[in-house]
């Protein structure tokens, strides 16, 4: 922490872009991988079978478009949030403040409730603390990490975390193997696991609802009355990986550190890789609970689901914590813990590290224009500690929502809000006559459909097998994926028709920031570069000064005040740049040059990549 430079934007939020490609692909694969994914993702393995992992191994084809198509734009274009790219790309600033407020909207209502409930049902199962107590006790360990360090020590705490997390789940895989006798044995058995109460409560429960899918152990499933239908698997959730691989900021933000584009390839490679262990890590230890606690994960009748977990539509989340408390011998149950509090750490600080980059580089700076960088990190730190109080009130409808699924929740909510962004940023990069009036409006149509069917499933419930749900089948029949599928192209129509119908955006604007332009050597006119000058000029107006210079001309400073600036890296470090320097730093991180020997390593591996993808869905599909 100590070593990186925190006292500038840059080497706060983007590490300084001296990152190597195993510790950023291992980030980028802890920051994913929370503790959503062990509780969610083998919940819903028990609850139905393998279908669900395909929500994980999709990423594989993501993670190669993010790092060969679309991070060298964002490099080339000298961006450090995705809300940035979208104001250099098309002018004005209400797509950039729009898709600020979502994202930090998203990170409310989705990625931080999600990690912070599922974390808590571990340590509420294994130290008998309340909720609440637990969620607080891991909230404050976990901002301590992204309020003090920035960027670079997330990584790195990432990276520790993501090899505890992979040790241990594997640990676990082997004990839980052991017991049910055998992959023979667990494909047998899990047919077989059906609780001993299937009725009660004057309630008359369809065998369907506590017997295993005759479709468990595939990924495709029917189209029309699957669980997960399989042209939802194909292109709805291809959309939604989109949305969230190649425009969301906790992802990108890894990348943009990388120290230059072999390293970025390399990075998205290995945690392609490493996306295709949920399936034996997390989703089939869920399905081996089911059969050694079935009473408890599978239970059906709702007065014996209280009394099993304390929720009664259903206990599939505690499939994953069981395991770890019954089978594991007392030290390894210590090490799944940790591997539980890791991957729930390593989650919550990459996304209070991207979120407060995203409210002081996309909203502070336009609240307060004048702010020095020392305001503007303080500005970023105090967000985070807002973020969490307001994740923490969200929690209770996380517990009871998608028939207390956690996984099917969160690809849900992902399904209402991501297409149109994906749709947008595909445009953006691909298709250079789209402008910022067909982009707004592309959005505005997505959000306007996405939160209708939102709302109304908040409104009426989502049901579960029990009770079916009261929602109009005109907003709530189709399928979240299908409704994926469209969102992505009403918004892509949406953007395109106002587009065509608009006066085009001139090439001078677009050199380097779409694909067809992205090795262009002419000089680029921003679209926003006269507002940063009237900006700019605004700033030298006030004292005859700017900013900056405001803080070089501080009184000297106590023991204590030095030691708080060190400790959260307020220090000043770095001497002035001249104009000169500035501009070969900029060309610096703006490089995505390779050696035509480690992009032709990169090529092979991405096809490897491809070829054990393949493999993988030949077998399980």
């Amino acid at each position: 922490m100590l070593k990186t430079n925190r006292s500038t934007v840059g080497g706060f939020f983007l590490a300084g872009r001296a990152m190597t490609w195993w510790p950023m692909g291992a980030s980028m694969f802890a920051s994913n991988i929370g503790s959503g994914h062990f509780v969610g993702l083998a919940g819903t393995g028990a609850a139905s079978g393998i279908a669900v992992t395909a929500f994980e191994s999709h990423s594989f084809l993501l993670l190669l478009l993010l790092g060969w198509f679309f991070v060298p734009i964002y490099i080339k274009a000298g961006v450090m949030t995705m809300p940035e790219y979208l104001r250099k790309r098309f002018g004005g600033q209400r797509l950039q403040i729009y898709l600020s407020v979502l994202s930090l909207f998203i990170s409310v209502i989705l990625n931080i409730p999600s990690n912070i409930f599922s974390g808590a049902i571990f340590i509420k199962l294994a130290f008998g603390l309340d909720l609440y107590l637990a969620i607080f006790i891991l909230l404050a360990i976990t901002a301590v990490f992204t309020i003090t360090g920035g960027l670079a020590s997330v990584i790195y705490t990432d990276t520790f975390q993501a090899i505890i997390m992979l040790v241990g789940s594997f640990i676990l895989m082997v004990f839980a193997f052991i017991e049910v006798g055998g992959y023979e044995s667990f494909t047998e058995k899990y047919m077989n696991a059906i609780p001993s109460v299937i009725q009660g409560d004057n309630l008359t429960i369809s065998p369907k609802c506590y017997t295993p899918q005759a479709d468990s152990f595939h990924i495709f499933r029917d189209a029309v009355t699957g669980d997960i239908p399989w042209p939802g698997t194909a292109f709805g959730m291809i959309i939604t990986a989109m949305w969230y691989w190649c425009t969301d900021q906790v992802i990108v933000q890894r990348c943009l550190c990388g120290k230059n584009m072999s390293h970025v390839k390399a990075a998205c490679i290995v945690c392609g890789y490493l996306k295709i262990l949920p399936l034996f890590f997390m989703v089939m230890p869920g399905m081996i609970s089911r059969i050694l606690y079935t009473d408890m994960v599978a239970c059906v009748v709702p007065s014996e689901c209280v009394k099993q977990c304390g929720v009664d539509i259903g206990c599939t989340n505690y499939a994953y914590p069981m395991l770890v408390l019954k089978l594991m011998p007392m030290g390894l149950r210590g090490l799944m813990l940790s591997v539980m509090v890791a991957s729930l750490m390593s989650s919550l600080t990459s996304i209070f590290n991207s979120s407060s980059t995203l409210f002081t580089v996309d909203l502070y700076t336009k609240i307060r224009k004048k702010a020095s960088e020392r305001e503007l990190l303080i500005a970023g730190r105090l967000f985070v500690a807002v973020l969490i109080v307001t994740s923490i009130l969200w929690v209770p409808i996380v517990e009871v929502s998608q028939g207390g699924q956690l996984i099917h929740y969160t690809e849900s909510i992902s399904s209402y809000l991501g297409p149109p962004i994906a749709a947008i940023f595909v445009l953006a990069i691909f298709c250079k006559r789209v402008n910022e009036q067909g982009a707004f409006w592309g959005l505005m149509a997505g959000l306007l459909l996405g939160l209708i069917r939102m709302i109304a499933e908040f409104s009426y419930g989502t049901g579960s097998c029990l009770v079916a749900s009261n929602c109009p089948t005109i907003i709530c029949g189709v399928h979240y994926l299908y409704y994926a599928i469209i969102l992505f192209f009403v918004s892509m129509l949406v953007a395109l028709g106002v587009s065509f119908l608009t006066k085009p955006i001139s090439d001078v604007h677009l050199y380097r920031l779409c694909w067809t332009l992205r090795n262009s050597e002419e000089e680029r006119i921003d679209l926003d570069a006269e507002e940063k000058k009237e900006e700019e000029a605004d700033d030298r107006n006030e004292d005859g000064n700017d900013s900056l210079s405001i803080d070089q001309t501080e009184k000297p400073r106590g023991c204590l005040k030095k030691t708080y600036d060190l400790f959260c890296g307020l220090q000043k470090t770095e001497p002035k740049l001249t104009k000169e320097e500035e501009e070969a730093l900029k060309k610096k991180l703006a490089d995505t040059t390779e050696e035509p020997f480690w992009r032709n390593v990169m090529n092979t591996n991405a096809i490897v990549l491809l070829a054990v993808a393949v493999f993988f869905y030949g077998y399980f599909g």
